[in-house]
Order: C-alpha cells, then sequence, then structure tokens
C-alpha cells in the first residue's frame, strides 16, 4: 500500500531511540524527510545518519529538550527554514517518574510531569500548526494507562488522559484546515521505559528484572512485548492519506491486554 507519504516533512520527538526511533524509521521507509529532535545528541546523530544511508532520504537532527520552549522555537524554525513547512508530527516524550500516592510525589515531581506528559503537548502542536499548509498529520505517543490506570505510575495517570481531551478538542477545530490529531496508546513494548518499569517491579518482589519482564510479557494475550518498529508501523499509517478521516481518537497498540472497553 502507497501510504502517499513520499517527500513529506516529519517532526519526530524523542527520535534517538524506542518508539521514537521506531517512528522516525517507518516514516523515512515511506519516503518522509525528517526533523529528528532529543537529548542523546550522539545517539541521535548516528541514527540519523543511518537513517539517510538507508532510506536516501534528507535527515535534519539537534539535540533539544522537547519541555524547554527556547529550544521549541528554534527547532521549529530551523525545520521551516530548511524544508518551507511542516507535514507531520510525532510528540513522543519519556513519561514521568514511577510511583504510586504512597511514594507521594513532590511539587517538582507533579509540575516535570505535567510538562512532559501534557504540556509538552499543547505547546508543539500549537508551534507547528501555522507551517502545516493545507495538510497535516498530528500523532500523540501516550499510554494504555489513560484507559486502564497503572498503579504504579501516579503521576502518568493523573495527567496524561490530558492529552485525550486536548486532541478530541483539538481535532474538531482542526479538521477543516486538512489537519488530523490522534493519539497511540502502546502498551508493554520493548523500550527502556519498560525496563525501568520492570526494575520497580523487580524491586518490590525481590526478583530479577528479567524475571519481573518474563512475568509482564505472559500477562499479554499475545504472549510477548511489542516492537518499537509496530507502534512505528502505526504511526505512518495515522500519517497517511488513508487516514484522512480518521481525527480525535485513540488507538491502542498492547497485544491485546488491555480490557477496558471504551
Amino acid at each position: 500500500m502507497d501510504l502517499g507519504l513520499k517527500g513529506k516533512i516529519a517532526i519526530v520527538l524523542g527520535a534517538s531511540k524506542g518508539m521514537g526511533r521506531g517512528c522516525a524509521r517507518a516514516l523515512a521507509a515511506e519516503g518522509c524527510s525528517l526533523a529528528l529532535a532529543a537529548r542523546g545528541t550522539d545517539e541521535m546523530s548516528r541514527e540519523a545518519r543511518a537513517i539517510e544511508a538507508e532510506f536516501k532520504v534528507a535527515v535534519l537532527d539537534r539535540a533539544a529538550d522537547v519541555t524547554k520552549d527556547s529550544d521549541r522555537e528554534a527547532f521549529v524554525a530551523e525545520v521551516v527554514r530548511r524544508f518551507g513547512r511542516v507535514d507531520i508530527l510525532v510528540n513522543n516524550c519519556g513519561g514521568p517518574k514511577p510511583g504510586g500516592f504512597k511514594d507521594t510525589p513532590s511539587p517538582r515531581d507533579w509540575q516535570e510531569a505535567f510538562e512532559r506528559s501534557l504540556l509538552q503537548v499543547v505547546r508543539w502542536t500549537d508551534a507547528v500548526v501555522p507551517h502545516m499548509k493545507g495538510w497535516g498529520r498530528i500523532v500523540n505517543i501516550v499510554s494504555t494507562t489513560v484507559k486502564q490506570p497503572n498503579d504504579a505510575l501516579l503521576l502518568s495517570n493523573s495527567i496524561r488522559p490530558g492529552v485525550i481531551g486536548f486532541a478530541k478538542t483539538a481535532s474538531r477545530e482542526l479538521a477543516a484546515r486538512g489537519i488530523t490529531i490522534n493519539s497511540v496508546l502502546p502498551g508493554l513494548i520493548r523500550t527502556d521505559r519498560a525496563v525501568e518499569l520492570a526494575e520497580v517491579t523487580a524491586k518490590k518482589k525481590g526478583v530479577s528484572v528479567e524475571e519481573a519482564l518474563r512475568e509482564r510479557s505472559a500477562e499479554v494475550p499475545s504472549g510477548r512485548l511489542g516492537e518499537p518498529e509496530e507502534v512505528g508501523a502505526l504511526v505512518a499509517f495515522l500519517a497517511s492519506k488513508q487516514a484522512a478521516y480518521i481525527t480525535g481518537t485513540t488507538v491502542v497498540i498492547d497485544g491485546g491486554l488491555t480490557r477496558a472497553i471504551s
């Protein structure tokens, strides 16, 4: 299937590894030129050069903290100078600090979670929309915890549902301009975040991290963790011409783990 993405300009945040990297590679495989932002400069630069060599597309990569106004403004300005517009934005940022109510997150923890999990999405969306020329796709990488909270993720459970409310509302205003905004809800995906959460579980249960990951994988009906590339494939579809009538919605990718109906 031709997704109609050849020549499109895609910004991918948190692109140096994990799901951000998976999204970047999936979009490059469809012929998108890329603008990649992440804090890990060396790792991201290596990935950018590898994508250029493999997929023969233009790749701009810059160090940026996606929660900082100055970094965002400079990055978007450079993308527009080089490419002239933005067609696709993949909002992707690592989740907030794990822990439950008994772990009593500090006011600073709450503020950081708000900046990373919600305000980052709002501000990057606001920054790119003026540069989408009658066609645009915004895809937010969120989490299945917005449907089925995780006891060990109080901050994420509390704040990330706001992304869904924001996207649902914004989608109604943006639709007439040919811009869609959707949210992807990954479950257990093989990323550093999955390992971080497994470390928390392992410490509580007194088992190894590897055992904690095996136990979590056994809970998934598909019997395994998802791969970042599978998330990337879903994002590429939501960015496609075929997905033009899909907006304001959420799509779960979790191997059947989430039990919630709505």
